[in-house]
């Protein structure tokens, strides 16, 4: 939760930084594709090392990184001090203390509601984007931007010791105890490893899902906030509807795990994939039309899809590739929903500059989109997976 949701405030910091110092959005947006970079390219990383020290100082080492950003991020004002505290270090915080880590712990504890557990793990994330993206705003709104980020910065601080020596992460890592003695029993069987995953369409076309799904959503998400400004909604408005999106993606993601078992894999992420470009498509008609029916119709379509492939993914990653190197394995699957998230949203600010509006960056989001739906029905595993 406070990892991704803090991430994700950066959307609010948007406007007010291209007001005071008169960076492009491609300048801006490149901050936040700088972040997704180091969080894509470091989760292998990361899945390597809590095989190996597990996850104490995994989650303590992410949060206090991005503690040092916030703080450090309330007193720059150069375009490269953005980049490399706001990009680089909240990146690496946010990677530290994702999913990469959160789906390894749960797969020590769950086989048959695997799914179900890390939905609502997923849902934090949502739950974040509830709590701190208003809560940004209201600060940015009634205060200033480096306030913001003392704030967020303090609540960090406070959060660290709790998690480096309150939290019983021995307990957690250790697993379910029948879990922990299937691990063992199969300790000397032959097991997945990186190299063999890579052997598999089934590695490639969840690949494909994660960096298609995120260049799409991300084209569109870093400007959502200034995009509902600039086609004529006051900034309180457009910073509760993007909260508004993340509590009813926490709502889906939660769900998410029923929903496959119940209609199958393949079924519920199509519904999504369609349900994702009816929502760009309600975007692109405010960009004619910015009715406030029009909003209250995009937010729940959109916001019940957003984040539902996220988890379903996870669950396939960890359930194929169980064993000893799951968090490498499923660390490197992720790496390319991060690469395509840092891809879509400095795409997403070029084509605003090149063009001045944002239907260009909607239209490419929507082919995305549809390339990110295939493998469900081209690759045979993930089409009949169960």
């Amino acid at each position: 939760m406070f990892g991704r949701g803090l991430g994700d405030t950066y959307v609010v910091f948007l406007l007010p930084l291209e007001r005071e110092y008169g960076w492009t959005r491609s300048q801006l947006t490149s901050v936040y594709s700088i972040y997704l970079l180091m969080h894509g390219f470091t989760s292998p990383l990361v899945g390597l090392i809590f095989d190996r020290v597990g996850p104490r100082w995994v989650y303590t080492t992410g949060l206090a990184c991005m503690c040092g950003a916030f703080f450090l991020a309330a007193g720059l004002s150069n375009l490269w001090q953005f980049y490399l505290f706001v990009g680089g270090m909240v990146g690496i915080g946010v990677s530290l203390t994702g999913m990469v880590p959160g789906s390894a712990l749960l797969a020590r504890w769950f086989r048959e509601r695997l799914s179900s557990a890390i939905g609502i793990a997923f849902s934090a994330a949502g739950v974040g984007t509830i709590i701190f993206v208003p809560l940004t705003q209201y600060l940015v709104g009634h205060y200033d931007w480096r306030l913001a980020y003392r704030v967020l910065g303090g609540a960090l601080l406070v959060l660290v010791p709790i998690v480096a020596f309150v939290l019983p992460w021995q307990r957690f890592y250790a697993g379910h105890p029948e879990r922990a003695h299937a691990a063992r029993l199969s300790s000397g069987e032959d097991v997945w490893t990186l190299r063999k995953a890579m052997r598999t369409r089934l590695y490639w076309g969840l690949c494909q899902v994660f960096f298609f799904t995120a260049t799409a959503m991300f084209t569109v998400i870093v400007q959502l906030v200034a995009f509902f400004v600039d086609v004529g909604f006051s900034p309180i408005t457009a910073a509760s509807a993007f909260g508004a999106l993340g509590l009813m993606s926490a709502a889906s993601v939660m769900g998410s795990g029923f929903t496959s078992d119940r209609f199958g894999y393949r079924q519920t992420i199509t519904v999504t994939f369609v349900g994702t470009a009816a929502g760009m498509a309600l975007l692109l008609i405010m960009t004619f039309d910015a009715s406030p029916l029009v909003l209250a119709l995009f937010v729940p379509i959109f916001g019940l899809c957003m984040g539902v492939r996220g988890p379903i993914v996870s669950s396939i990653s960890t359930r194929t590739f169980a064993g000893p190197n799951v968090a490498t394995i499923y660390g490197t699957i992720y790496a390319s929903n991060a690469v395509g998230a840092a891809f879509g949203s400095l795409m997403g600010g070029l084509l605003h500059d090149l063009t001045g509006g944002y239907r260009a960056g909607l239209g490419v989001a929507m082919v995305c989109v549809v390339i990110a739906s295939t493998p469900f029905w081209t690759v045979p595993a993930l089409r009949n997976f169960r």
